[in-house]
């Protein structure tokens, strides 16, 4: 096991260049699997869910090759499997974008209930919904999803009105509708900037999807998806988290690689707090010299502030001069940060959904633990800001969705770094050693 050692207090200098996004690419790259043939698929993100949903490919009967560290070659021709074994898939929340897919090309999927962060209640009952009514037969047993298309037919064309707003039912049914008969009308969908590469995606391989980013998307279903090249968005959250970085610690960063308008709904509350924010072609330079002002902040449906970026706001806050509203208008459970951020000093009360933050001077390092994928990013963003040490333990959430957070923020001025953690009978070992 590993955790981040951070001295705070240093001012961020210099430049940092944004990965792919998780959120895209988690679904994209299922999508290769409706692809009979080669995808090439660049500005992949190096990251642990990126890892695990390969390996699930690859077990499928994909064949995976890097051509660089950030280009996978997928070839699905010969895949000859549609149940994801339990093992493999129940650690990723991502793993039900296989459902889609493999119920689309081969009318067939047996996938595990999704991992991943514990945010609350998050059901998949709009997934299921939606196969349904494409002419699916879905039932949950066991723990795993079983999704059938009626025999020696693929799925029908069907018109889905969501009850709620899903970006993962959304994506998961732009996948099965992609080689399905007929056209698929999807109404009340999420418009986040990955469901619009998604649909980019498919419809370089062939498919005929239009109104991604609106509030209808129609598939007209294809015979067949060619092979192509595409490449991945830069991530939305990653960039946004390294602007809130810069906002608690201070100093001046130009971001790379992103899409400025992505990031329109986190300039405006940083903007808000007294941060400057500049844009440059596909940059951003964000300064924070003076002292931070309070705001108010509820996370919504893009173009929305999101709710991947709600506790990394929190630390901001947790700085800010006076007293701020948090609201999470999205998950039930996302304040499970709270009380580590408490150890720090912060002075946080939760009501429900509403998270009141009276900002303080100074956080003061401590022991914390990352209890989930933007927490644990929410931990480094403080400790950076944090006077004295801050250890960030199960950084294994981080790595789900962070390429080499550790490296980066140390080119930037950051006195940050790695270390292993003994188990306690490796740790008498070592001292009997």
């Amino acid at each position: 096991m590993t955790k981040y050692v951070i001295r705070g207090g240093n001012p961020l200098h210099g430049e940092v260049e944004i990965s792919g996004a998780k959120n895209a690419a988690v679904a994209i790259l299922p999508g290769a699997l409706l692809v009979n043939g080669v995808c090439r698929i660049e500005n992949v993100p190096n990251i642990s869910d990126v890892t695990l949903i390969l390996g699930i490919m690859e077990n499928l009967g994909a064949k995976i090759r890097f051509l660089n560290p950030t280009t996978v070659e997928v070839d699905s021709t010969a895949v000859y499997k549609q149940n994801v074994p339990y093992e493999l898939g129940r650690h990723i929340r991502a793993s039900y974008y296989l459902i889609g897919a493999l119920l689309g090309r081969f009318g067939r999927a047996i996938v595990p209930l999704p991992g991943g962060c514990d945010l609350g209640d998050r059901p998949i009952d709009q997934h299921l919904k939606g196969f349904d009514a494409m002419g699916a037969d879905t039932q949950v047993e066991g723990g795993f999803v079983y999704a059938t298309a009626p025999v020696g037919s693929r799925l029908k064309g069907a018109s889905v009105y969501f009850d709620v707003v899903s970006v993962g039912a959304t994506m998961n049914l732009m996948l099965a509708a992609a080689l399905a008969d007929g056209m698929t009308v999807l109404e009340n969908v999420a418009k986040e900037p990955h469901i619009v590469d998604l649909a980019n995606f498919l419809n370089s391989m062939g498919a005929d999807v239009r109104g991604a980013g609106t509030d209808v998307i129609k598939i007209r279903g294809v015979k067949s998806l060619r092979g192509g090249t595409y490449s991945i968005i830069p991530d939305q959250i990653e960039a946004g988290t390294y602007m809130t970085a810069v906002a608690a610690a201070g100093g001046e960063v130009r971001i790379s690689n992103v899409i400025p308008k992505h990031l329109d709904c986190i300039t405006a509350k940083l903007v808000e707090m007294g941060v400057e924010i500049e844009e440059d072609g596909d940059a951003v330079i964000v300064r924070r010299t003076g002292k931070l002002r309070r705001t108010n902040v509820k996370t919504l449906p893009y173009p929305g502030f999101p709710t991947d970026m709600q506790p990394q706001i929190a630390a901001v806050l947790c700085l800010a001069e006076g007293t701020s509203m948090l609201t999470e208008g999205i998950w039930d459970n996302r304040y499970r940060y709270v009380d580590e951020f408490r150890r720090l000093g912060a002075r946080i009360t939760v009501d429900g959904k509403v998270a009141v933050i009276e900002g303080v001077k100074q956080l003061i390092g401590a022991p914390v633990t990352a209890c989930d994928l933007r927490a644990g990013a929410a931990m480094v963003v403080a400790g950076l800001a944090a006077h004295g040490v801050t250890e960030v333990d199960q950084v294994h959430y981080i790595e789900r969705g962070y390429q080499n957070i550790v490296e980066k923020l140390a080119k930037l001025g950051a006195d940050i770094h790695a270390e292993t953690i003994l188990t306690p009978d490796e740790d008498w070992r070592s001292s009997a050693g």
